[in-house]
């Protein structure tokens, strides 16, 4: 099931066409996506049997983060090895866990205000929370999952990196710095005993290549870690790290500009675009 965000309300998405869930269900689920998280196993059955008579048409450019308001997000640093070896970091061990504010969140395209010179970009695979969780261990983590979608963890990495010690989270929380989307896909509908793929391109430039194989603490593993400290509620958002190729980790660093765009692709979720602009530009 791919669940979308179109004008504020939840929809099914059925290759190009979209269903209003609150209208297909006669009002039994409410057009907010958090209602459906609150129900989420009694939705997933009502999912499979919905009507399609009202399916319409409707453009990938108009679908936004299809979980508009999440209660936390967490977002997990140097979980690729490879990742962390280009930034000069140390990884293994604990998870670097911080989080992105949920004003930071935006959908899978549009215009993204530079705030400065070294904004670096970061795709990752974010994983999004169906029911509570406390104290899971990692072989039960996967009944927890809502489903996967793909993001971007925008950096300002001199905001990012400013302080002793640093602290990662204001430099992450630009307005738009969080997009995420173009849907959420249930597990189910992807493969998870084949590593998937994640991508990012800056100007039709693959800038990063990798795949959830890399990952030193896989999906499970970082739900155990988390929710031995923090309880997950239904519609948290877990960024769960990035492959290497980030701006920072080149030599000189790069960085990303206005006019710069921005293409990211998880296989088997989609595919977003976002597009720079200077500071002020509306």
């Amino acid at each position: 099931m791919r669940l979308g965000n179109l004008a504020g309300r939840a929809h099914l998405l059925r290759g190009n066409t979209a269903i209003d869930i609150a209208k297909a269900s006669g009002g039994a689920f409410g057009p907010e996506h958090g209602d459906l998280f609150a129900r989420w196993k009694e939705f997933l059955e009502w999912s499979a049997t919905a009507r399609t008579d009202i399916a319409v048409p409707y453009r990938i450019e108009d679908l936004r983060a299809p979980v508009p308001r999440p209660r936390q997000v967490f977002a997990v640093g140097l979980n690729y090895a490879e990742h962390a070896a280009e930034t000069g970091l140390s990884a293994g061990g604990a998870p670097s866990v911080f989080t992105k504010f949920a004003d930071s969140l935006t959908g899978p395209h549009g215009r993204i205000v530079l705030s400065g010179p070294s904004v670096d970009w970061e795709v990752e695979l974010v994983v999004v929370i169906a029911r509570e969780a406390r104290h899971i261990a990692e072989e039960d983590a996967w009944a927890y999952v809502a489903g996967l979608t793909a993001g971007q963890d925008f950096s300002d990495r001199d905001v990012q990196m400013s302080g002793t010690p640093p602290q990662f989270s204001l430099g992450k929380s630009y307005p738009g710095f969080g997009p995420i989307g173009p849907a959420l896909v249930t597990p189910d509908e992807i493969d998870l005993a084949v590593p998937t793929r994640l991508r990012c391109w800056v100007n039709d430039e693959l800038v990063q290549d990798g795949h959830t194989g890399q990952m030193i603490l896989p999906v499970g593993a970082l739900i155990e870690r988390i929710s031995a400290v923090c309880t997950l509620y239904p519609g948290d958002l877990v960024f769960t790290g990035i492959p290497a190729g980030v701006g920072m980790g080149r030599t000189p660093p790069r960085y990303l500009a206005a006019g710069d765009v921005v293409r990211t692709r998880i296989d088997g979720i989609g595919e977003m675009r976002h597009t720079f602009v200077s500071g002020g530009a509306e």
